[in-house]
């Protein structure tokens, strides 16, 4: 019996060797990391390193009747939530007995973004170099982007020239540059012109959601409150308060106040001679010398809460004076609100013992010792907007939404 065969559909060349074709490889998302990240602390200091970890602290969720509450791990009252969920980076920073400062990085940071995150204690200076020797390290350990995380920048308050001074701000923000930061995190610069100082991009982020948030929850019958300005200078930001929480505004004003807009800026300089010459026919007009009026405050404050804001709170003598002054004019209660609490000197001694009821400041700057020696100092948590900032910048995502409602004069 013949065999059968089985005939197969004749191939040409170019089907017999057909070679399958690779799927398109989607492109990846806009926001999607590209490479990893770590958060180190500059500070040589424990009680410095205290927003670190409340920024980079582990939690979960905890689904309960009334919805999903967070907690840190450990702990067992809620938590707003957290954006980051990683340790502090591996890193040495310690004084030598000679007092150099001396940083380590003790893991690979190559290719990486890297948040570093400075509070400013007591000891400026130091902790200056701290910050500047942390990122030359990682620079030359060839870190991808080094971010610096200053919730309160130093040296803010010298940004204006001051007879034969210098803009020592400025000096700071080129310190900076050249330690290898190409981003800055702050909060509430003294001065909004500071961010110009820099070569490259600053984020200055806002309390005020945090301290409108206070006032709201904390603050019994709110509505009856008065946003005061302890000076002209201070204005804007009162009301800014003020039309945000429908409330009337007031402005302390006259010779009690001294402000550093009423310093020389040293443009009457070189001194002037009794035996100069002038030249024949120039005159020039004199400038009339400033003469203050008599303290004034400009607004009703009788029978109503009087709080008064600020983005400084370091010498509390012209606040201890302002409480003073709106007691005199009927305020049955007194607050004290600021962004950044330095509290130097005899500050906590000061507060208690005057007409304040209580300041309320965040923790951009540690004061826990300042808290033990003032029961009236209460603090806010403004944690969780940085950590929602690194996480933001390191995924590529816009930082429209951390200023949202945030106008030029805020």
């Amino acid at each position: 019996m013949p065999k059968k065969l089985l005939l197969l559909p004749q191939l040409s060349a170019s089907s017999a060797f057909r070679i399958p074709r690779a799927r398109p490889v989607p492109p990846p998302a806009m926001n999607a990391a590209r490479t990893g990240y770590r958060v180190f602390s500059a500070n040589s200091t424990a009680a410095c390193t205290e927003l670190a970890k409340r920024i980079t602290e582990r939690s979960f969720a905890l689904v309960t009747q009334a919805g999903v509450q967070w907690r840190d791990l450990g702990s067992p009252q809620p938590l707003p939530p957290r954006r980051l969920g990683a340790e502090l980076g591996k890193s040495v920073v310690y004084q030598e007995t000679n007092g150099e400062t001396r940083v380590e990085i003790k893991e690979s940071v190559r290719g990486q973004d890297i948040f570093i995150i400075q509070t400013i204690p007591r000891d400026v200076n130091t902790a200056v170099m701290e910050l500047l020797i942390m990122a030359y390290a990682l620079k030359t350990a060839c870190a991808r982007n080094i971010i610096g995380v200053i919730p309160y920048f130093p040296y803010s308050k010298q940004s204006k020239m001051r007879k034969r001074g210098s803009i020592v701000c400025k000096l700071l923000a080129s310190m900076l540059a050249k330690a290898g930061l190409t981003h800055i995190i702050t909060m509430d610069l003294h001065q909004k012109e500071i961010q110009g100082f820099f070569s490259f991009p600053v984020d200055n982020l806002r309390a005020s959601p945090f301290l409108l948030q206070y006032i709201q929850e904390e603050i019994p019958n709110y509505r009856n409150a008065v946003i005061v300005a302890k000076s002209p200078d201070a204005a804007k930001r009162a009301q800014s308060y003020a039309e945000r929480l429908r409330l009337g505004l007031a402005v302390i004003h006259g010779e009690a106040q001294c402000t550093e807009l009423d310093m020389d800026d040293g443009r009457h300089s070189p001194p002037m001679v009794k035996n100069a010459t002038v030249h024949p026919g120039l005159e020039l007009p004199l400038m009339m010398a400033k003469e203050k009026p008599p303290i004034t405050v400009v607004g009703d404050v009788g029978g109503r809460i009087a709080i008064i804001v600020d983005d400084i709170i370091d010498d509390v003598e012209s606040f201890v004076a302002a409480a003073e002054i709106l007691k005199e004019r009927g305020a049955y209660k007194i607050y004290v609100m600021a962004t950044h609490g330095i509290l130097s000197a005899e500050a906590p001694r000061l507060i208690e013992e005057s007409s304040v009821d209580e300041v309320v400041v965040t923790n951009t700057v540690p004061h826990e010792v300042q808290k033990l020696q003032c029961p009236k100092i209460k603090t806010v948590d403004i944690s969780l907007i940085l950590s929602e900032a690194i996480r933001r910048i390191h995924n590529g995502e816009s930082m429209a939404y951390l200023f949202r409602n945030i106008t030029v004069d805020d």
